[in-house]
């Protein structure tokens, strides 16, 4: 299986997803990666409509999805991944998925959580997976849009003593 692009936002599919990302990093399946939303059966369907004619998607908890990524049957799959939050990327990176770049999209913020640019706020959990991926050599870029430029987010975090 080879990997397009990797990217947490919260929402998993929606419109900029759909119609750009999707698009720019030439993917032929989407796969979001979650234990909440693979037991959560009405947002499983809910993220499963609005994926772009085309493209398969799946919604698999993040065991399962490391077994995926590691079955030769699935070799020709040029691969989005989509992830709500960083310690599930971690799980995948520390099962031995070749992650070399993740993008921080969108990660809503709620009480607890420091607002780090308009569309990403992170808690403490957050912030040591991020520490700990950057620390495997993962790069972590926060970006919104695909026309964004691309901020570093291990910098971002220390600007802002996090």
């Amino acid at each position: 299986m080879k990997i397009s692009f990797v990217r947490i936002d919260d929402r998993l599919i929606h419109g900029q997803v759909a119609t750009v990302w999707v698009k720019a990093y030439d993917c032929n399946r989407i796969m979001c990666c979650s234990d909440e939303v693979a037991k959560d059966e009405l947002r499983k369907q809910l993220v499963l409509q609005v994926t772009p004619p085309g493209l398969k998607a799946y919604i698999l908890p993040i065991q399962k999805a490391i077994e995926a990524f590691n079955n030769p049957k699935y070799d020709s799959f040029n691969t989005f991944f989509l992830f709500t939050n960083p310690t599930d990327v971690l799980r995948m990176v520390e099962a031995g998925i070749p992650f070399e770049s993740v993008n921080l999209g969108g990660m809503r913020y709620v009480d607890g959580k420091t607002q780090i640019s308009q569309a990403v706020s992170v808690n403490e959990q957050d912030i040591a997976a991020l520490k700990k991926l950057d620390e495997k050599g993962v790069k972590l870029e926060l970006r919104q849009l695909a026309k964004d430029p691309k901020i570093n987010v291990i910098e971002k975090l220390k600007s802002m003593n996090l």
